[in-house]
């Protein structure tokens, strides 16, 4: 009978911890639950606030570096990026006596340009090839390149008014970049000219000058455009031409 008595008990004692454990459990399982998901809330929200920041600091970027700002006037580039040579982009829209009517179109991102870009910006940049005198043929080869080009990239080199002296490059292809201030004097379509906005003793300014020089030698040396070589026989006839005897021969025919 005490037997039967004392292993009841311990039945009872072992179903009571097993209910006691069950409960603990459970709690902790709870807790758990409840734990991880305030945690998980509090991840969204600093994922959401991570967004935000980021979001705000490439507006913030962006607006004080202006990469996205359409420039429709030389005087609206910033001093800055004619002090740090900045590249930018555009359309060829008219080749002027001076050089080039370049629309300038700006780095595009979805969702951020139309709130930070300009709107209905109409204007055209004046663009002078820097370090080039650019002669009529050399003008009628610039219609005939570069009006039909998707793109040209402008490294800005001097500001002065509301022009832009700048190195006009086109690329070609990926792999293919052609400067067209070089391209004008390897053609003989223009001379060099001492490039100013730059300080002499930079190295920019000495890369670009020998750049221009060499191409000026080039078509020089192989007789192109401006330096096109006359034929013997013309250079003959043009100095007979000079003498006494021919301006003699001249006054005698024209008279009556």
């Amino acid at each position: 009978m005490a037997e039967r008595v004392s292993a009841a008990s311990v039945g009872r004692s072992e179903s009571v911890g097993v209910g006691k454990t069950s409960e603990k459990q459970e709690a902790n399982f709870n807790i758990v639950q409840i734990t991880s998901e305030v945690v998980e809330d509090h991840l969204t929200l600093v994922r959401n606030l991570s967004v935000a920041l980021a979001a705000a600091g490439v507006i913030v970027l962006a607006r004080s570096v202006r990469l996205m700002t359409k420039f429709g006037a030389a005087s609206e580039i910033p001093a800055w990026f004619v002090e740090k040579n900045v590249r930018l982009r555009g359309c060829v829209r008219r080749v002027t006596e001076t050089g080039l009517q370049v629309e300038h179109v700006p780095i595009r991102v979805p969702l951020l340009s139309p709130l930070l870009g300009k709107r209905h910006v109409d204007g055209l940049l004046d663009v002078r090839l820097a370090g080039v005198d650019v002669a009529e043929e050399g003008r009628a080869w610039l219609r005939q390149n570069l009006m039909a080009t998707d793109m040209v990239w402008l490294r800005l080199i001097r500001r002065e008014a509301d022009t832009v002296d700048c190195l006009v490059s086109v690329s070609r292809n990926m792999l293919l970049n052609t400067c067209v201030n070089e391209e004008l004097l390897r053609l003989g379509l223009g001379k060099t000219v001492p490039i100013t906005g730059l300080h002499y003793r930079s190295r920019l300014y000495w890369g670009l000058h020998k750049r221009l020089l060499r191409a000026e030698a080039q078509a020089e040396r192989r007789g192109r455009g401006l330096w096109k070589r006359q034929s013997v026989w013309t250079r003959m006839m043009e100095a007979t031409s000079r003498t006494a005897v021919a301006r003699l021969f001249r006054k005698l025919l024209r008279r009556p």
